[in-house]
């Protein structure tokens, strides 16, 4: 995965996608090979370890704390890194809604605007390299919109490295650099989005 780019992963329901991201993190171990991150080998780091050295995560489920309020579930993601308790500056400029209702609770938020704030609290974390694990999916279409917008602002203006798994090819097709083509946990086909043709969506993802 080159620095500073978008690298998507693609594949049907249940080929490893996730938990290619949580081994990543340190959520699942890994059984061969090695991570290697800014050229050191992070395999027997403990998830902690992985974060603070720059790596944050946006699972799939959001995984906000519902009681928490809105500010207190951003500024608990600056625990990874300096623990600073601040909202990063980019969080009012891609999500204004957030900071018009920082003291609300996050149960109380819908779907889409609880996805924007699992991407504000990876955010604080200061991260070098962000998973995202399907952000779009089952989202209201008028959020989506503010949420790949998300995606590219981060990688543009932060220079922050994405992995991100993704079922809307559309999208994949106009954000990443790179992709890989996961089937049974296994890389069928990779290289750069240009060459993500139908023909390999249609093998690789067709149901």
């Amino acid at each position: 995965v080159g620095a500073e780019t978008i690298f998507a992963v693609l594949g049907r329901n249940g080929v490893g996608k996730t938990t290619l991201l949580r081994t990543i993190l340190g959520l699942t171990d890994l059984s061969t090979g090695k991570i290697v991150f800014a050229g050191n080998d992070i395999s027997e780091l403990a998830t902690h370890e992985r974060a603070r050295s720059g790596i944050a995560y946006v699972p799939q489920g959001r995984m906000i704390i519902p009681d928490f309020s809105v500010k207190e579930n951003i500024v608990m993601g600056s625990f990874a890194s300096d623990g600073n308790g601040k909202i990063p500056e980019l969080v009012p400029e891609l999500f204004p809604y957030l900071m018009d209702n920082l003291d609300r609770a996050g149960g109380l938020l819908s779907g889409g605007q609880q996805q924007q704030l699992a991407i504000a609290r990876a955010l604080a974390a200061k991260p070098k390299i962000l998973l995202m694990d399907e952000p779009t999916e089952g989202i209201q279409p008028n959020i989506v919109e503010q949420i790949e917008a998300s995606i590219l602002a981060m990688n543009l203006e932060l220079k922050i490295t994405i992995i991100l798994v993704e079922q809307n090819v559309q999208f994949a097709k106009r954000a990443a650099h790179d992709f890989a083509m996961i089937e049974n946990g296994t890389v069928v086909a990779n290289g750069k989005i240009s060459n993500l043709s139908d023909e390999l969506i249609y093998k690789h993802m067709a149901i």
